[in-house]
């Protein structure tokens, strides 16, 4: 099945690549201060690499959402909100034990259904919660001028540096996760395959 066109593939390379040089320069300014050095990145260099891709992270994501809009590709992120918790659970007992004992998948990817019902709340979390407010903190803190002083009390800055770290962290454990589930396709290979050609690889034998 095709169900990743060119535009998908690109993105999602872009944003793989851009993710990671976040997390390695966010870590070296984290955990660094201006003379030392850590994943061999200087604190100077963190700062502006980090800032490059942020930017370059925000347009790569207003191209998401806009291919999202403008393409068939957003219906695969409606949730469906009377069933969904349901069949979340039945997808986790699945992972959990149904496929170590070759039980046949609950949630089989068509045509019309991309994601099974936990890598769709998973994604919808990702990318349309976590994204949007690891964006908004992050340009508060690039230009502190526009946020607010403090809130009951708190540096406003402090607040939007806690927000900004905690869903980067999110994101980061998201993208673990997301690479693990990737190896549960008809073949450990399978889906990072599919990623480059555009073409699912069926787990039915």
């Amino acid at each position: 099945m095709y169900l990743y066109p060119i535009w998908i593939r690109l993105w999602h390379l872009f944003n793989a690549v851009l993710i990671i040089v976040l997390i390695v320069t966010g870590l070296s300014m984290q955990y660094t201060d201006k003379q030392d050095y850590i994943l061999v990145v200087g604190f100077a260099r963190a700062v502006k690499w980090h800032n490059i891709a942020a930017i370059l992270l925000i347009l790569n994501y207003v191209f998401f959402v806009a291919g999202n809009l403008l393409t068939a590709n957003g219906k695969y992120y409606k949730l469906e909100k009377r069933t969904i918790w349901k069949d979340m659970v039945k997808q986790m007992k699945f992972y959990g034990w149904g496929m170590f004992r070759k039980e046949k998948h609950p949630f089989p990817i068509t045509l019309e259904r991309k994601f099974n019902p936990l890598q769709k709340f998973s994604y919808v979390l990702a990318m349309y919660v976590a994204m949007p407010l690891v964006i908004i903190s992050g340009l508060g803190l690039l230009f502190p001028e526009v946020t607010v002083n403090r809130v009951f009390g708190v540096s406003g800055l402090l607040l939007t540096d806690m927000l900004h770290i905690a869903t980067a962290f999110f994101l980061s454990v998201f993208l673990i996760i997301h690479i693990y589930t990737c190896t549960l396709g008809s073949k450990p290979t399978s889906l990072f395959r599919g990623m480059l050609s555009g073409y699912h690889e069926s787990d039915e034998h």
